[in-house]
């Protein structure tokens, strides 16, 4: 799998500057956790894992805790997920999940990112065949064998322990994420996510070159200045 989950985090990065954007779509993911699963972080695990998540990326305390204040109310928006596949440029596989309270609007706005960027826009499970979804967690260390076997013991389902340059990274199904994080966390005091997610892992990457990376940049940002865009996910691997 090598470093494909980084994608994306490398793909944000690039637009992550305008903080109010990031503020927005943490604070809309945190408001739609709460008041689906509750607004104890304790009993409800998922927006635990949001929350930690969201302190990392350096989001404002009250931004997170205005989220669930408006998420005890029971009032406030409601809002549908939206899925988006397909192919952008040079031929890498695309997702692009959203949280939206206008489905037409969205799409329209997905859509002319696709359309403008030399991209094309698929139906349901065009290219998410092409990927895993799995939790994903990389921490810093040099023996990813005795990880393997702390996880193991601990009873976990493992999809796969990687090492490479000090960073181990283990990737587990979706349903293991609570078990994965405890288990390490209980067995290594001072461990430090770098990365702690469920995420879309690519099991293929597609190189992009020439003028192709230049257009990907452009259709990625396209998207991300999407407010209803929540994640993109894809299987660039760029060659300049």
């Amino acid at each position: 799998m090598g470093r494909a989950y980084q994608n994306r985090k490398e793909s944000m990065a690039k637009t992550a500057g305008q903080k109010t954007r990031l503020y927005s779509r943490y604070g809309k993911e945190i408001y739609v956790c709460a008041k689906n699963g509750g607004v104890d972080p304790d009993g409800n695990l998922a927006l635990r894992s949001l929350i930690t998540r969201a302190k990392k990326d350096q989001v404002p305390a009250h931004v997170i805790e205005r989220a669930i204040e408006k998420a005890k109310g029971g009032g406030g928006e409601d809002y549908d997920t939206a899925r988006y596949e397909g192919f952008g440029p040079g031929g890498c596989s695309v997702i692009v999940d959203c949280l939206t309270d206008n489905v037409k609007r969205t799409f329209t706005e997905v859509r002319q990112a696709f359309v403008k960027n030399d991209a094309k826009l698929g139906g349901p499970g065009t290219v998410a065949h092409s990927f895993d979804h799995q939790a994903v967690f990389v921490f810093a260390g040099d023996d990813d064998e005795a990880i393997l076997e702390l996880l193991m013991m601990a009873d976990v389902d493992v999809t796969d322990v990687e090492l490479e340059d000090g960073m181990i990274s283990v990737f587990a199904p979706i349903t293991e994420f609570n078990k994965v994080r405890v288990a390490l966390t209980e067995e290594i005091a001072d461990i430090n996510f770098e990365v702690e997610h469920i995420t879309f892992v690519p099991q293929a990457m597609t190189e992009v070159t020439g003028e192709d990376v230049e257009t990907f940049d452009k259709f990625i940002n396209a998207l991300e200045d999407c407010d209803d865009v929540q994640n993109v996910y894809h299987n660039a691997e760029i060659n300049d």
